[in-house]
Parts: C-alpha cells; sequence; structure tokens
C-alpha cells in the first residue's frame, strides 16, 4: 500500500454520480441543486467533476480516469497510433472482449509521460483524487511515477483502484499478460474495491454461498493486506445489481446497509441507493435515477450512520469479524485501547440471544464487557447485556460498551 495512506480514508462516505441518469435533465445543473442533500448524508467525496462548487461545500472531488483502453475514436487513435497495442497487427483487447474499446500499450514508453501530463493537469485544476479504471492491468510502474508526480502537486491526492475479481486476475494472467493483485496495487494505491469478497456476497444474497464463507474471506483481509489497508465497501455500484434488487425485505436491507458503513474501509454510496432504486442503469444510453421511492426516514438514517463512521476508532481502531454466535448474525467490533465498538447484525432476521463470549486470545478483552443498559448508537434505543448475552433484535444494534475495571 501506498505507505503515506492516511487510515482516515476509512471514515469517508464516497457518493458515485453519472450526470446524465441524476437528474430532471441528465444535465451539471441537476447535480449542482442536488449538491446539499448529497452533503446531507455524510458524504466526503463525490466522483465526478464540480470542482469549485463541491469544494464550497467542503467535499472532495474525485473523477474516473480510464488508463488501459480508449475508444476508437478517442484523439489519441488519430495522432498517435503507435501507441495502442495490436492484436494480428490491428488494434484490439489484450484479454477482454469490450467491443467499443481498445487497448493502450504501455510497453510502449513514449505513452507514459502524456498520461502523467494529464494527471497532473487535473490536480492543478483542484481535483482531489482519482478513481482508476480497471488499474491493475496498467503496469505499477506506471502508477508509481504517475502518483509521485501527482503528488508534487498536491501530496493528499487519494488514488482509488478499480480492482478486479481474483477469478479475472487468473484468467489474465493465463492468457499471458500481467495483471497485480490487489496486494501489490496498495503499494501504490490508497483505496481498492472489494471485489475480492463480493463475488461471494452476491452468492450468498442469491443464495448459493454460505454466510459465513464471505466473512472468512473478510476476515482474511486484516493479514494478508498492509496495516493501513482500506478497502472501497459496497453493496452495489456502476457495473453491478443494485442491492434494493438483491434484498427486497426492507429490514433485511437496513441490516446489511448498516453492515457496510460498520465495515472497515471507505463506504460507497451509488447514486440511487438511498431511494432505494431496484434498476441496474445503463452504461451506455439515458438511464434516469428514480427518485420516487427517496424517503427523509431512510435518508436520515444513512446520515446516522455515517455520523457514526467518523468516529475514530473507525479508523484507528482494530476491526475484528468474530465468529457467527448464532447463525445468520454478524457479530463485529473496533478495539482502541480501553474502547469497544460492538456491531450486530441480525442478517437472517433471527430471534433469541447470542453470546459475545470470544474465544480468539487476541480479542480476551472483549470478554471484559460490563453487563448493563446501552444506547444503540443508530436509533438511542437501550439494549442490554445480561450473563454477556444479548437479545437479537430486528434492528441493527451499535454499542459502544464498558470494561469491567473502568467503572
Amino acid at each position: 500500500m501506498a505507505k503515506n495512506t492516511s487510515k482516515l480514508l476509512r471514515n469517508t462516505i464516497i457518493y458515485s454520480v453519472y450526470v446524465r441518469n441524476h437528474g430532471r435533465n441528465g444535465k451539471f445543473t441537476d447535480l449542482l441543486e442536488d449538491l446539499p442533500r448529497i452533503k446531507q448524508l455524510g458524504t466526503d467525496i463525490i466522483w465526478l467533476q464540480l470542482i469549485d462548487a463541491i469544494h464550497n461545500l467542503e467535499m472532495k472531488v474525485m473523477i474516473d480516469v480510464v488508463y488501459n483502453h480508449t475508444s476508437h475514436d478517442a484523439v489519441y487513435v488519430k495522432e498517435h497510433p503507435e501507441y495502442y497495442y495490436r492484436k494480428d497487427g490491428e488494434f484490439g483487447n489484450k484479454v477482454a472482449d469490450w467491443a467499443d474499446i481498445i487497448d493502450l500499450d504501455y510497453n510502449k514508453k513514449e505513452l507514459w509521460e502524456p498520461q502523467i501530463k494529464a494527471l497532473q493537469q487535473w490536480t492543478e485544476l483542484g481535483v482531489d483524487g482519482f478513481r482508476c479504471d480497471v488499474a491493475p492491468i496498467v503496469p505499477m510502474e506506471f502508477w508509481k511515477m504517475a502518483r509521485q508526480a501527482v503528488e508534487e502537486i498536491n501530496p493528499e491526492v487519494i488514488f482509488l483502484a478499480e480492482t478486479v475479481h481474483p477469478g479475472f486476475i487468473e484468467y489474465v494472467r493465463m492468457n499471458g499478460h500481467s495483471m497485480a493483485s490487489d496486494s501489490e496495487t496498495f503499494e501504490v494505491f490508497d483505496i481498492c474495491y472489494d471485489y475480492d469478497t463480493h463475488g461471494e456476497l452476491l452468492k450468498y444474497f442469491r443464495g448459493t454461498e454460505a454466510l459465513e464463507r464471505v466473512l472468512e474471506k473478510k476476515r482474511q483481509q486484516e493479514v494478508i493486506f498492509p496495516e493501513n489497508y482500506v478497502k472501497l465497501r459496497f453493496l452495489e455500484n456502476h457495473d453491478n445489481p443494485r442491492i434494493a434488487a438483491l434484498v427486497p425485505d426492507e429490514t433485511m436491507l437496513r441490516m446489511w446497509t448498516a453492515f457496510l458503513y460498520f465495515e472497515k474501509g471507505a463506504t460507497l454510496i451509488h447514486a440511487g441507493q438511498e431511494a432505494k432504486n431496484k434498476n441496474i442503469p445503463s452504461l451506455f444510453a439515458i438511464d434516469p435515477v428514480d427518485w420516487s421511492g427517496l424517503d427523509i426516514e431512510f435518508t436520515g438514517y444513512l446520515t446516522r450512520l455515517a455520523t457514526i463512521k467518523k468516529e475514530k476508532i473507525f479508523s484507528q481502531g482494530s476491526y475484528k469479524i468474530h465468529p457467527m454466535p448464532a447463525e445468520q448474525v454478524i457479530f463485529a467490533s473496533y478495539l482502541q485501547e480501553d474502547q469497544i465498538i460492538l456491531g450486530i447484525f441480525n442478517v437472517g432476521l433471527k430471534t433469541g440471544e447470542i453470546d459475545l463470549t470470544v474465544r480468539d486470545g487476541n480479542y480476551a478483552v472483549m470478554n471484559e464487557i460490563l453487563d448493563g443498559s446501552y444506547s444503540n448508537l443508530i436509533d438511542q434505543q437501550p439494549v442490554t447485556i445480561a450473563d454477556h448475552r444479548i437479545q437479537l433484535s430486528q434492528q441493527p444494534i451499535i454499542l459502544s460498551v464498558l470494561l469491567q475495571d473502568k467503572m
């Protein structure tokens, strides 16, 4: 991972916008009108443009850069055909069958300077970060040079890598091409997509994967990535199904949304997610977000979750997803010195109670939690811990708890 990556990125909410689909007219003016509402959700970074207006609301701007490929009618095609990858002497793609684009060839070192210069120019204009499309297929050596050049202008620039599913890494490598793993990508980038666990999560939602398999993949991240790693946590994005379509039950949707915000990493909200859209938007045609499902109660819920996420312990604390204390229940915690935050997410909507006792010696302090009545940080409702057990609820539970020797 980039050694200077700030753990504070784990406190951030990133809001992704497709301008043409966002408002009535599909124009930037629609989004300008909506910026205050987006800000109220707890948003820290907006992924698009509109630099001045976003900065005026004390948010940051991240733009998309697609450096692996271009369209067939790009300026480079006419002015610099030598920049492109060739297959059987013709423009083409290294591995993927993406008919609408053609690949650049980073073995051509003359390509590197203009690509880096473009990043510098955007940074000089005030862009705070870059979401880099399919970043691992572009050489990490290029990204290292690019980051160094951009940091000379803005040392706090944020680099987000769209990393890929493990199966795609394997496929690319089997076809004789290089593709970086998440661990290699973290050497340069601040944030990587959570695709190393998202495939299992989708299978779980579709009933073909066990929840414990999903959670075990997430636990592995704590030891295979650098100590200051930041994952982009998401339930949906522009390339994947809407979560409201996968989880149509409102109670269960709220449960998974709470876990999304609780997870260690930056949280992505895909425009329309807060309105519980079910339509997967088209990437190539005007396909407006349906805002009819937007309601104050649910957006207020997201705002409360965002407020909780900005607590210091969510960026600095030790994170653990504990072995499941009951079927279809996620039990996770943050530990920082003598502060403990518990998260209990009853994704199976079970009844009964669970035992909070942990058997991991590294987290033995969890067994010193003081019995008593606590307040759920989400809705301020009382929650009782008795004999180290807690009653399951149909609502997610996030608690800041006391230890016995801190009475």
